[in-house]
């Protein structure tokens, strides 16, 4: 075997067929992914580089792979990665992988941030109506049509069909994303332009004669009579049981320099992963820190009631549905992470008697718990005393998320 010549597309084939053999759900998505840790090519590059051979190292490190998968570790851990929401996460054993459920969570805390507490300039950019929008978007078409030739162009050239290219994702869109959003800026900054050099220039009379008295600018006495800005406000979080880090590294990364987070977890290898996440994403610990402690134990007592938003996704498995857990999670995936109690709220109690406590006025509690226990969960917000208290559901129509406000926060004597 070793003498043997494995392309990308050989090996493709070849884990597809074996791991679909052992029973995996998705055999070519995981072939996918294991080629691009074994490669380290983006999935659209195997398919644009099917008749290149593998070398000694990447077969080696395929098989070492294949194996491991085929005895059900999770992806993520072979893989050493995972993507949340606009990050690239480090995942290692011991420490819960992030859910797509969990983005949802981190959804709702920006939303709640970008209503009730940051200016609206701390929000993701969107895209202004402006009075020369249909200059803009006239360009923007121009733009994507052209970005639309060369995806075609692209798609071509690697000899794959519209439906490879949906299946493929947004690997192959990528760049004709990219392209909109880039065509997006130029023309709304251009237009920008012209509407400052159109307000610059005088009004003029029917003889195209400067009309006196018309000047915007304003003068020195009227700038000083012009308050000063008000200091931006700069949300505080904190967040219990941070694994990856994957929620606080979100909010930070993307409301950057408008939302601090502090970070809290048990589990030491959970504190040294997500530090490496931080490191990687170029984030500092004044913007996310991370503690090494049980709950809101280190915590300081002169930070109590100063935090905007208490964020949790505790161990929230009930003991009797642990047992019916999926085999690559029951046996790979921290129990300590996983396991909520009887009926899945033992922490998520601890939680709701700390957030008065942690909480300003107004402040949002918001966690993830396990479907079946939401309304329970809801209940016992009110009878604290919270208010507004919400289940979100995910994607899939399952309660997941109760969020409240904290309209009391005590002080402990």
């Amino acid at each position: 075997m070793a003498n043997e010549i494995w392309t990308i597309k050989r090996c493709l084939e070849w884990t597809k067929e074996y791991l679909a053999e052992r029973g995996e759900e998705h055999p070519r998505l995981s072939a996918e992914w294991l080629l691009c840790a074994a490669t380290g090519l983006a999935r659209i590059d195997l398919y644009m580089r099917m008749d290149e051979t593998l070398n000694a190292d990447q077969l080696e490190t395929m098989h070492a792979a294949v194996v491991r998968r085929a005895k059900g570790e999770p992806l993520q851990y072979i893989t050493g990665s995972t993507q949340f929401r606009m990050i690239d996460v480090a995942c290692a054993p011991g420490v819960l992988i992030p859910r797509p459920e969990t983005e949802m969570l981190v959804e709702e805390v920006l939303n709640y941030l970008d209503a009730e507490v940051l200016s609206p300039e701390a929000a993701a950019r969107q895209r202004v109506e402006l009075p020369w929008n249909d200059e803009v978007e006239q360009a923007r078409k121009a733009e994507a049509a052209l970005a639309d030739e060369r995806a075609t162009a692209e798609r071509r050239a690697a000899n794959l069909t519209a439906a490879d290219e949906a299946a493929l994702g947004s690997d192959v869109l990528g760049s004709r994303a990219y392209a909109e959003e880039l065509a997006d800026r130029e023309a709304e900054e251009a237009a920008a332009q012209a509407a400052e050099a159109e307000a610059a220039e005088p009004d003029l009379d029917e003889y195209g004669i400067a009309i006196e008295g018309n000047d915007q600018q304003t003068t020195p006495a009227q700038d000083a009579a012009a308050p000063a800005p008000a200091e931006p406000r700069i949300a505080r979080v904190l967040e219990v049981g941070c694994g990856t880090g994957c929620i606080s590294l979100s909010l930070a990364w993307e409301r950057r320099d408008h939302v601090t987070c502090t970070a809290t977890d048990i589990e030491p290898r959970a504190i040294d992963l997500a530090t490496k996440n931080r490191d990687a994403l170029g984030l500092t610990a004044d913007e996310v820190a991370f503690s090494l402690t049980n709950l809101v134990s280190s915590i300081p007592r002169e930070e109590w009631g100063t935090f905007d938003v208490l964020v949790s996704n505790p161990p929230y498995i009930p003991t009797d549905v642990m047992r019916s857990l999926p085999h690559e999670v029951k046996d790979f995936e921290p129990d300590l992470a996983l396991e909520g109690g009887a009926d899945g709220l033992d922490i998520f109690r601890r939680l709701l008697n700390a957030a008065p406590y942690m909480l300003r006025a107004g402040g949002l509690f918001a966690c993830e718990l396990y479907e079946g226990a939401l309304d329970a969960a809801a209940e016992l917000c009110r009878q604290a005393g919270l208010s507004d208290v919400r289940i979100v559901h995910d994607l899939t129509d399952r309660p997941r998320i109760v969020r409240a406000i904290v309209t009391e926060p005590k002080q402990r004597q």
